[in-house]
Order: structure tokens, then sequence, then C-alpha cells
């Protein structure tokens, strides 16, 4: 597998970030679609509204998040193989729009797709 990287998607896009994919649901406040240069937007494996809501991105909700992000990721299992297999041939930036960069979906995801 090529490297899997973790990126918010108000950083100013690079060359090497490779193919940019967006793990949100909503698409980031103040980003142009020009600026965010990205590759393919994906909400199939965004967290769900409900799930996104409950976290509310509060560091101690977490561990808990993960678990149940799991758990609809689970649901997708075509989708993660699909996004497994493109990181196996090129290098994948999974954008995300949170401030938090230790707490958020694209932490999750990327540990999920290095163990596909």
């Amino acid at each position: 597998m090529k490297s899997i990287v973790i990126k918010r998607v108000y950083e100013e896009a690079q060359e090497q970030d490779g193919y940019r994919l967006l793990v949100d649901r909503l698409w980031p406040r103040g980003v142009s679609k020009e600026k965010a240069q990205i590759n393919e937007w994906n909400k199939e494996l965004a967290p769900s509204t409900e799930l996104r809501k409950w976290f509310d991105h509060i560091p101690e909700r977490f561990e808990e998040f993960a678990k149940r992000y799991e758990q609809e990721l689970s649901q997708h299992q075509s989708e993660l193989s699909r996004i497994a297999q493109l990181a196996s041939t090129q290098k994948l930036c999974l954008l995300y729009g949170a401030k938090d960069e230790q707490h958020n979906q694209a932490v999750v995801l990327k540990k999920i797709l290095e163990n596909c």
C-alpha cells in the first residue's frame, strides 16, 4: 500500500498530496471547489448526520465515536475496498474540515483503510 495521509481541507493543496478525497458529509464552509482541488468527494464514507451531531467534536466522545463510525463503515465494504485499492496504487490524502487534527473521522478511516 502506498501512503495514506490526513490533511485539513483548509490547508493549501499540494502536488505531493496525491489523490485528494474529501470524507465530510457537508462541504467545508468558505472553501471553493477550485481551492479544494479534490479528486473525489465521498459522502458515503463520511459519518452519518446523526453520528456527526452526537460526536460534536467533543474529544471525550472520540473513542465511542470511532466505534460507532467503524460500525457504520462496515456497511460500505465495497466502497472501502475500492478506496483501499486506490491507495495501493497511489498516495491517498484524506481531507476533512474539522479543527481538531487528532479527533476526526479521517483518523478513524485511515486506520481502517490501512487494515483492509
